[in-house]
């Protein structure tokens, strides 16, 4: 019986870290510096020709958010945003909707705290693509380490006028505790500018989602690269 016992055991720890192993592959996935998100009424400009710009600039992840256009014009404005962002090498997220990206073939979809539940995403997608999840306070931090996500959202940081929000701004506080706390990789956002981006990598964040700081730019791809090398200088020191 004891044997038996150890057996099961022993299997079991295997299978534990096998998934850990596997969840931990697709969270290194989750680190990018800059987290671009494509907003047309930022930009004052096509989805395609924004993300265009912001990937000659080197961003390495691009997330579709656009909550008025239709799902057909989503679907004809995301297979353009898939071909593109394979042809540069990188990954491509859809916000709030796991039925586009599945249809897209995205790499993966970036959830609100009252879209789908992460579990029924994960079902849609299935176990390879990327789940991110927005957190504003500790108890939702911790939640998320619970459920089949791979990276977090936190904020907002700071005041935005991108996105009316009912959390208020959470500050590098949030963000601090986050790093040390979760195991989640972190995408920092709200009102991040090109000088914030020092204080806000220094708390922990792993990544920065800019919206207006990129996209209102009258160079978008040459502001990217120059954001690209702020963060990775704060991230290496």
């Amino acid at each position: 019986m004891n044997i038996e016992f150890s057996t099961v055991i022993v299997g079991f720890m295997a299978i534990m870290t096998e998934n850990k192993d596997n969840k931990s592959e697709s969270r290194r996935r989750c680190v990018w510096g800059i987290y671009a998100i494509l907003d047309a009424r930022a930009a004052g400009r096509p989805h395609l020709e924004a993300a265009r710009a912001l990937l000659e600039g080197g961003a390495a992840v691009i997330q579709l958010r656009d909550k008025t256009s239709t799902f057909e014009e989503l679907m004809d404005i995301g297979r353009g945003l898939r071909r593109m962002t394979r042809d540069h090498g990188a990954d491509f997220i859809v916000n709030d909707n796991p039925y586009l990206a599945r249809e897209l073939d995205a790499d993966g979809v970036h959830l609100g705290q009252s879209d789908f539940p992460a579990d029924i995403a994960r079902e849609i997608l299935g176990p390879e693509k990327i789940i991110g999840l927005s957190t504003h306070t500790k108890p939702q931090a911790l939640a998320a380490q619970l459920l089949p996500v791979d990276y977090i959202g936190v904020g907002p940081v700071y005041p935005t006028r991108t996105k009316v929000s009912e959390w208020p701004p959470v500050g590098t506080a949030l963000i601090r505790w986050v790093r040390h706390a979760i195991s989640l990789p972190m995408v920092a956002i709200g009102g991040i500018t090109g000088e914030r981006i020092v204080d806000v990598v220094a708390a922990g964040a792993h990544n920065v989602a800019m919206i207006r700081e990129l996209l209102t730019a009258g160079d978008i791809a040459d502001q990217t690269r120059r954001l690209r090398a702020v963060f990775e200088r704060a991230a290496s020191e």
